[in-house]
């Protein structure tokens, strides 16, 4: 049976703002594109998207991937050799949720670490976790950071503090920013000033600035030049692959604005959840974090999704992202949804 359709039975969804889908004027942008052989470094859309977010993070090159994890682990590739060792959040997407590609793949150690109450690596933490230049230890090269971690975008000063740590024991940093943009919304600062807390940065377009596909690496040309060998070790190379990039376009120029208006909704929609006394609430950015004091979340997302509405499948802790597909009718079938549950259930 054809799953087509089938979403539109779904008014909210909050899973994920990776289930954002491209509005008219994203769809024209890409139907419009001019585009050329990536391969052959000759998609003028696609090198207009690189040298744009290059000089938008303040560093030398870019290269466009298909995916955040490809582009992470082109990255920790192009930092790293066979035996050399990361350091990385225990519940940073790199360590946890990319199926240990550096690994498997790159022959890298990771080496996670406990995290701060704010998401971030203590600079004590970073030092006790360099090894010394001994044969019986991986080699500490590289220490990988994250820009918001729970949806709580981590301040500046503390990043630079970590990475400072690690540039001042020769490891280099990596910053996987996922939801970049969230981040430098949320820290009311530059792009660059953000950007200048690593060596290198992942900028994931199809997430918060819903974008169908796609995520820019930048840093320093040498590095970009062997990401990009990465890329197409790791069967990332594209061809007439401007029809996405045109889509990045048409999100920096529109959808990066915005986001404060997700920040909003997301703190609002805490501040409902709160008010039932139903269970625990957190939240940063465009997340929402929700553990039921009952904890019976499977019947919870059972009833809301009869009513239209899917979240995250976590437990004890459901994770609710809020995005620009969100509509006002969505948020408030949410809310009611949650008070009818709770309230009525």
């Amino acid at each position: 049976m054809s799953n087509i359709g089938r979403k539109n039975s779904v008014i909210c969804d909050l899973r994920s703002d990776t289930f954002t889908s491209p509005d008219d004027g994203m769809r024209k942008a890409m139907a419009e594109a001019i585009v050329g052989d990536d391969v052959y470094g000759e998609d003028p859309t696609v090198n207009a998207l690189e040298i744009r977010l290059a000089e938008m993070l303040g560093k030398e090159d870019a290269v466009f991937f298909p995916s955040g994890t490809q582009s992470n682990l082109a990255a920790l590739m192009a930092h790293c050799g066979r035996g050399d060792e990361i350091i990385v959040g225990k519940n940073y997407h790199v360590n946890w949720d990319e199926a240990s590609g550096a690994s498997v793949l790159a022959g890298i150690s990771l080496w996670p670490v406990e995290i701060q109450e704010d998401g971030s690596i203590s600079p004590d933490t970073i030092l006790a976790s360099i090894k010394e230049d001994d044969a019986h230890f991986a080699r500490s090269r590289l220490l990988s950071l994250e820009n918001t971690v729970g949806g709580k975008a981590i301040p500046l000063e503390i990043l630079k503090k970590s990475a400072q740590t690690a540039w001042d024991a020769n490891l280099s940093v990596h910053l996987d920013g996922a939801r970049f943009f969230n981040a430098v919304s949320a820290l009311n600062c530059s792009p660059k000033d953000l950007a200048d807390c690593a060596d290198s940065v992942s900028v994931c377009l199809s997430k918060g600035l819903g974008t169908p596909v796609g995520t820019v690496l930048v840093g320093a040309e040498k590095f970009i030049y062997s990401a990009r060998r990465n890329r197409k070790i790791l069967g990332g190379s594209m061809r007439q692959v401007g029809v996405i990039a045109a889509a990045g376009h048409y999100a920096i120029d529109n959808n990066i604005s915005r986001l404060q208006e997700d920040h909003k909704r997301a703190f609002d929609f805490a501040s409902a959840l709160q008010s039932l006394n139903a269970g625990k609430v957190e939240t940063g950015t465009n997340m929402v974090f929700f553990t039921p004091n009952d904890r019976k979340t499977n019947e919870l997302r059972s009833y809301l999704e009869k009513q239209g509405v899917k979240i995250g499948d976590q437990s004890p802790s459901i994770r609710m992202v809020l995005h620009r597909d969100i509509t006002d009718q969505g948020m408030e079938l949410a809310i009611d949804g949650f008070k009818n549950y709770y309230q009525n259930g």
